[in-house]
């Protein structure tokens, strides 16, 4: 059981920090392309500009990376873009991977807490008899306790696990199309909308 509370713990843990860090206003601020391109119309952007831009969101990050190259051109400016959206990703996907080892594990961990139950149980058929048969489905209803406990941490985490993935998926195609709408506004390519 013991393994099965860390996970659960663990598993509480990781729910609570990435829906922390996974807010929709952290990662895509409303409006933050739109500030951008005034700022870059307006020949406002500096290194602090872009510094300050780096560090306010993930979207920021990715525009920082693209306005810092605008200046060689549609194509470096895009592969800047990229690279960096790449790294973005890799850091909105963190501990989702442990999330999900934690849903696969459990059950396993529960059923071998069952099978060592039941070892000791044959065990102790094996020393005094078969004698009570409640006494029997008493050990048998213990053993499968840690089953139970590990199908309840394992289908939450899965649960959310998926969640968290479809969530890092969606902004990823958001910051895409920021990413590239700025970079048409840059090149003059079409009208912010």
């Amino acid at each position: 059981m013991l393994p099965i509370m860390l996970c659960s713990i663990g598993a509480m843990g990781i729910i609570a920090e990435r829906f922390w860090s996974l807010r929709r206003k952290k990662i895509l601020p409303p409006e933050l392309v739109s500030q951008v391109w005034r700022l870059s119309r307006d020949n406002k952007i500096d290194d602090a500009t872009l510094r300050h831009l780096k560090n306010s969101s993930p979207l920021g990050r990715i525009l920082a990376a693209g306005l810092a190259n605008s200046h060689h051109g549609r194509k470096f400016m895009k592969e800047c873009i990229e690279e960096t959206g790449r790294r973005v990703v890799h850091d909105m996907e963190r501990f989702l991977n442990t999330l999900g080892t934690i849903a696969a594990v459990s059950p396993l961990l529960g059923l071998l807490g069952t099978v060592f139950g039941m070892i000791d149980i044959f065990s102790s058929l094996l020393q005094h008899g078969a004698g009570n048969p409640s006494v029997l489905a008493g050990g048998i209803s213990v053993a499968l306790i840690t089953t139970a406990a590990g199908l309840t941490v394992a289908i939450p985490s899965l649960i959310f696990h998926r969640y968290f993935e479809r969530l890092v998926d969606e902004y990823v195609v958001t910051m895409e199309e920021e990413a590239l709408k700025l970079v048409d506004i840059l090149h003059e390519d079409r009208k912010l909308s």
